[in-house]
């Protein structure tokens, strides 16, 4: 009993750990289709003008 490992925080750790995964694929999406979206919009805008 007296050397049960503590587990206290480990899930606020690991619960960090994937959001910032999470946020870093976000970012890496981003930033590899974020010209071709733009293209996307300004073809929408051309079209409409």
């Amino acid at each position: 009993m007296l050397f049960l490992p503590r587990e206290e925080g480990q899930g606020l750790v690991e619960y960090a750990l994937i959001l910032v995964l999470v946020a870093i694929v976000v970012i890496a999406i981003l930033v590899i289709l974020g010209p071709v979206i733009g293209n996307v919009f300004s073809g929408v805008v051309s079209g409409l003008q």
